[in-house]
């Protein structure tokens, strides 16, 4: 009986830490990404692997 009561508890705490992450959170939303930096393709190459002539 004690096992139960315990486990309500604790099931009880982890539902209420749950909901009070999520309303503090904003609710799922999170701000948008913003990049200062320009973007690039890195060590990339200029043409698809499958049309480039290696020779």
């Amino acid at each position: 009986m004690a096992l139960l009561v315990i486990l309500l508890l604790t099931g009880l705490w982890v539902v209420t830490a749950t909901v009070r992450s999520v309303l503090t959170d904003g609710r799922g939303h999170t701000p948008s990404v913003r990049s200062d930096e320009l973007w690039n393709a890195g060590d990339l190459p200029s043409v698809p692997y499958s049309s480039a002539r290696l020779w």
